[in-house]
Parts: structure tokens; sequence; C-alpha cells
């Protein structure tokens, strides 16, 4: 038996003692993964710095910061969550109890990805405590020291049994995903994607896959281009472009072109200073494997900012290509990277051609102040997302589902969408063994009587709401008129209050058992 078999057993074993079931001990390990945040920040930004080149303030803005975040919400939030959710009622379950009950679904698998190690790798593991699941976590292997230090110090933290960190490359990989689970969340490649959804089918595991793609950017020609262009900078090159959701690239009307370079040149300066490459803000490449790749993307484009490299630091300078077509080799694939190309389109119309014929993006960004026209683009597109005027921060908001479509993923997360994503939704109906004569239509023999009566139950919509609230007003009337005719009655004061009260008590349950 493997190591990866043994210990997905003893996660489902664990599981299935109950243990996760109370919301307290959920919350109890939540409080204890903010804790190991909290206590280990040094040992997370060492990790990361050696990883990929981020500073000790970076880590914990684009790292640690949101999960912090996401764990104070889920605690907040957990009781509200994991309640029953009533639904509407009918005609027939007028008086029923139906109602959908939030369950855990068991062990899942959170695959991480290297860009973010820890965010896009804990995030998704807070959903599953919170869902009342176990959780194998496989750090992906590329970031070798966050997974190293995610391997060492989260066990001490957590349930070691129902929380277990596997570290390895492929081959590990491999093997858990021979297990049974019962769900897999997979952040990274379209192509690693597929895969992971093969491996998952043999089991019929569902699975929420965080993808990527080429996300591009409509510049608007009559927009404030100097702050779209200084946002952007800012959300290409953060953490060196290695960002699922950064700009892939530029689509601009040719009258714009060379504005737009001059623009983002300036924030390049602004942000990294003249020598990026010694800049503390400014990370590196993963691995050479990648520079690599990015360097050879770069072929047949022209360089209009950046271009500088040095292979031995894996450091790739902030650039960007203008004049690129759709065919260049820069647009075949995800960069990835810290490369901007720009390609220029005639207007809002021809971008929109050029999205819509390529696979459906992560996040669409347009910079834009004509609302009609951002409008537009949201109606005429599909995306994982749109964000209009800004990079990035999408990912931030707790209420938005972020998740792809597509080529780009499947499933979402963040704040309850975690929380649901990873639960069961269990449809709940609670009958009495009472009003049998209303059932006699659906009994044999079918008549054309129990056929109409069927009819009418099945197809008619009736406003329960709205009943609800003429027997609330009926009721109310009655009681009043009950107590005008106390009132009036020659009994002792005494009597009088006691019947009123009576009707009033009589009143409360009536209503009560109306709202319910």
């Amino acid at each position: 038996m493997s190591r990866e078999e043994l210990v997905v057993q003893r996660a489902r074993k664990s599981f299935q003692t109950g243990k996760t079931k109370p919301l307290e001990y959920r919350i109890h390990q939540l409080k204890n993964l903010l804790r190991f945040i909290a206590e280990r920040r040094g040992e997370i930004a060492d990790a990361v710095k050696r990883d990929l080149g981020k500073s000790a303030r970076g880590t914990e803005l684009f790292e640690t910061l949101g999960l912090e975040g996401e764990i104070n919400l889920s605690m907040e939030k957990l009781a509200e969550w994991a309640a029953p959710r009533p639904v509407e009622k009918s005609l027939l379950t007028i008086s029923d109890e139906v109602y959908v009950q939030p369950e855990p679904l068991g062990v899942l698998l959170i695959i991480g990805a290297w860009n973010y190690p820890w965010a896009v790798t804990l995030q998704p593991l807070v959903g599953a405590i919170a869902a009342g699941n176990a959780a194998v976590i496989k750090p992906s292997e590329v970031s070798f020291h966050s997974a190293k230090v995610m391997e060492e110090l989260l066990p001490q933290y957590l349930d070691k049994d129902l929380y277990p960190v596997v570290t390895g490359g492929v081959s590990e990989t491999q093997e858990l995903l021979k297990q049974r689970f019962d769900h897999v969340f997979y952040t990274g490649s379209s192509t690693v994607g597929k895969l992971v959804m093969e491996a998952a089918a043999r089991h019929l595991t569902p699975v929420t896959l965080e993808l990527g793609g080429k996300s591009p950017c409509y510049i608007d020609k009559d927009c404030d281009i100097r702050i779209a262009c200084r946002r952007i900078t800012w959300g290409k090159f953060v953490n060196c472009g290695q960002t699922c959701i950064a700009p892939d690239f530029i689509l601009c009307e040719a009258s714009i072109q060379s504005q737009v370079i001059e623009e983002i040149k300036k924030c390049i300066k602004e942000f990294y200073t003249d020598d990026p490459e010694t800049f503390e803000d400014y990370g590196r490449i993963i691995n050479q494997r990648h520079f690599k790749r990015l360097m050879a993307l770069m072929e047949g484009s022209t360089v209009a900012v950046g271009g500088n490299s040095d292979e031995s630091q894996c450091y790739i300078a902030p650039t960007v290509l203008k004049d690129v077509t759709g065919e260049s080799k820069v647009m075949r694939e995800e960069i990835f990277g810290p490369l901007l190309p720009i390609i220029t389109v005639s207007g809002v119309d021809e971008a929109i051609q050029f999205i819509n014929e390529r696979e459906k993006p992560l996040v669409i960004y347009i910079f834009s102040h004509d609302n009609k026209l951002i409008k537009r683009v949201i109606a005429e597109t599909s995306s994982g997302a749109l964000l209009a005027n800004d990079c990035l921060v999408h990912f931030t908001v707790s209420a938005l589902p972020f998740g792809g479509v597509g080529n780009s993923g499947m499933g979402c997360y963040h704040g309850q969408h975690s929380f649901d994503q990873l639960s069961h939704l269990r449809s709940c109906l609670i009958k009495q063994l009472k009003m049998e004569g209303v059932n006699s239509m659906r009994y044999p023999p079918h008549t054309a009587k129990k056929l109409g009566w069927a009819r009418f139950f099945l197809l008619k919509r009736v406003n329960v709401c709205r009943l609800r609230r003429m027997a609330l007003l009926a009721t109310l009337a009655g009681l009043a008129a009950f107590a005008v005719q106390v009132k009036q009655l020659k009994y002792p004061t005494s009597v009088r209050r006691a019947a009123t009260g009576f009707a009033l008590i009589w009143a409360m349950c009536y209503l009560t058992r109306l709202i319910e």
C-alpha cells in the first residue's frame, strides 16, 4: 500500500468518526490555521522569497492577508452558512418542512499551484474546513521551499489525520489521483486540469478546476489613459506577471498605442525604479524552464519597453511588446510572465470579435468612462469574471464567486461560495402522516377528475407568501373583533383579561406556524 493511499485511508477513517460535524470543531481548526499564519509569518515569507524572490511585505499583501480575511469571514458566518435554508413552498407543501441542509462532502484533495503557493493552496482549505470536510493538501513541488515549510509546520496546528500535507512531484500526484476522493480542487494549467478531471471521472468524483487562459484588456481611446495604464502596469507585473488573472494582452486602437506604451513605461519606472532587477518588490521567474519558455515567446515580436534578462537569476524585466498580431508566438499560449503584448484593433467591435474567437478567459478587463460600452462588453462576451477600470481586485471581494468558464475552469470559491462548493446541499422535505385525502389524486385508478386536481396543485402558481399575509391579516382582524366583544361583556375585569390573554397566546402560536 502506497504512502498516498495510507494518508487518504487515515483521513477517511478520521472523517467517519463525525468529529468534523460540530461547528465548534470547525471553528477551532480555523482558529488554529489563523494562528499558524500569525506565528509562522517569518518562515512563510522566507520560503516565498526563496521560491519567487518576493519581499516579505509582498508576501503578506498577496499571500496571507487575504487568507486571514477568509478565515475571519468563515468563522463569523459559519453558523449562518451551515443552517438549514428554507425554500419557497407550494400548495402541496404549505404545511410541510421544506429546506436545504448543507452537509460535508467527505474527503477532499486540494492540489495547489506554485505562483501563489500559500494563497491558492490554503484558501480552498478554509472552505473545506468550514464545510466540515477532511482534506489532503498537495502543494506544488515547483515552489519547493513553500511546500517543505507547509509539510513541516502545518501539521503542528491542524489535525494531522484530517488535514495531512503530501509533498512530491508528478508521480506522487498521480498516485493521489488514483485514490477515491469526494471532491478534487485543482489550481493550475488547463493541460493538467484535463488530466485531473480524467482521473477524477474514474470515481465519478466532482472537481473544481481553477485554471487560467489569456485574459484580454481593452482600453477605450476616450478613457483616462494615464490612470488605466497605471492600474494595468500594477496588475500585469505583480509577482513578475505570474498571476492567473493578470492582463495577458492589451487591445486598443492604433491611435493610442504610443501613448499607452509611454504611460506604462513611466509606471514601470515609478513602481520598480530604473533597475527592477535590484528592486526588492520585483520578483523572479519560478525556474529556468519557465524562463526559457518566456524568452522563446518573445521571438518575432518588437520590444517597446524592457526586454532585459538574466538567465542565471531567472530575471526578466517588465516588458511591453508592440505591433503584435493574433498569430504572433506570444499569443499562442497563456504568457504567465512579465511580457505585455499590445494588439491594435479598429474599435470595440473588433475587440469583442477578437475575444470571442478565442477560448473563454478567466477575466476580461475593460477601461472606459462609457457605462453603455462596458455593459455591451458584458452582454456580448463570456468569461469567468469581468472587471471594469481596474485589475485583479475582484479576487479580493469574498461576495463574488471566483472561477472560470469553459477552458478557464469550472466551479468557484471565496467566502460562502467556497462553503457551498465544498458542501452537499441536501434537499429535505418532511411531511406529516395526515391529510391523506389530498394524496388520493395520485393513487390508482387514474381518473379525469384526479388528473384535474393534480393539474391544479402541480401547475397552479400560487403566491404562498401572499396567502400567509392574508391569513395574518384575517387573524389580527378576528383577534381585534374578539377583544372588542370581550370588552363589552359584563364579566369581571379579571375574566375579560384572561380571555383576551388566552386569545393573544393562541394567535401568537398560529402566527408563528404561518411564518415558519
